[in-house]
């Protein structure tokens, strides 16, 4: 469904104001380099404003201290809570299944389900499972014995919701992410490796959003937690009883081991590894690009590096690594010259 507005009306959406002419008409949302006569685009950095002088967009968003645009422009207080609200104007309604219960669904009799449910084909929700009002699960997806699903989540096609596991209000998971399988848990006896039960579940508490193909494995005894909040990315494996505190953020590829817990607000990049046990304070950030973080980093601490330390420090180090060649090509050079020293020594001796 084509969607346009005014830059005025624009303006009033992403809670900004208008600079230069209101009546533009906006059919669309691209790039400041692509961009048309009838799109919106935006700037969040002076550093970029250049790009704007051969852009052919019909108004920018910037921040409110922004210098002149060449193009109309709407001044926010907030750059990125704005272009969440351009995008949001223009975004066509998520695809949902139709109200009701699709025929094909497997429920159990002892299962109970909410008022208003939205519940796709093929759908299998086993035993004594319980969903709250107003719910849209997709096609595929499986809820196992005892879980409970709260109000008003939305679950994509072909995740996994196992035995045990309690997700709050307003959850979202993605297609197929997993939701309390085992973890590794093994224990090696007589040339063979045995199974350790994980008697444990998931608690995924309210607002909080998992990625596609993500995995949070069930406890091993007690429950994994993703607190209030927490949104976490595509393939993110957090292992059996990890705590993860509310409001984090945890972007792809993210590795988190047994038993580790992570506080309040904390921010992890791509490819951050934590190895278990490991405490992780609340505001702490982990750098991506394949930081390891091997033991606890306090409150506030931003940490980066293979294993994982101070930031500034670790930029230090590796500046100083690069470094390297050019100051091996000097020590050549300086043992070279200590060298015709002292051979000019021997010769006059």
């Amino acid at each position: 469904m084509s969607r346009s507005y005014s830059v005025k009306q624009l303006a009033e959406i992403v809670g900004g104001s208008a600079r230069g002419d209101e009546g533009v008409v906006i059919t669309g949302v691209a790039e400041v380099s692509a961009a048309g006569p009838d799109d919106a685009a935006w700037v969040s950095n002076p550093k970029y404003a250049p790009r704007l002088e051969s852009s052919r967009a019909g108004v920018v968003l910037v921040p409110e201290d922004f210098g002149p645009t060449p193009m109309t422009a709407i001044l926010c207080p907030r750059t990125d809570r704005s272009v969440a609200r351009l995008l949001g104007a223009f975004a066509s309604p998520d695809a949902r299944p139709e109200p009701g219960i699709h025929p094909t669904t497997q429920i159990h009799e002892t299962a109970r389900i909410g008022s208003d449910p939205a519940i796709g084909p093929h759908v299998v929700i086993e035993a004594d499972a319980r969903v709250g009002d107003a719910t849209v699960i997709h096609a595929g997806v499986y809820i196992g014995r005892g879980t409970t699903v709260g109000n008003d989540c939305v679950i994509w096609p072909n995740a996994v919701i196992r035995d045990g596991c309690r997700v709050g209000n307003r959850v979202i998971i993605h297609s197929n992410a997993v939701i309390g399988a085992d973890g590794l848990g093994f224990y090696f006896d007589e040339g063979a490796h045995h199974k350790v039960p994980h008697i444990g579940g998931v608690i995924l508490e309210d607002d909080v959003e998992v990625g596609a193909c993500a995995c949070v494995d069930r406890a091993k005894f007690g429950h994994t937690v993703v607190g209030r909040g927490t949104k976490i990315d595509n393939l993110v494996q957090l292992a059996h009883n990890v705590r993860v505190g509310e409001h984090c953020v945890i972007a792809a590829q993210t590795g988190v081991a047994g038993s580790a817990h992570i506080g309040d607000y904390a921010v992890f990049g791509g490819q951050v590894g934590v190895a278990d046990n490991v405490t992780i304070g609340s505001r702490a950030r982990c750098a991506g690009g394949m930081t390891m973080v091997a033991k606890d980093v306090p409150d506030g601490m931003t940490v980066s590096g293979f294993t994982a330390q101070d930031h500034r420090r670790e930029l230090r180090e590796r500046a100083a690594v690069r470094r390297l060649p050019a100051l091996a090509e000097q020590l050549k050079e300086l043992i070279a010259r200590v060298e015709q020293l002292e051979a000019s020594t021997h010769h006059r001796e």
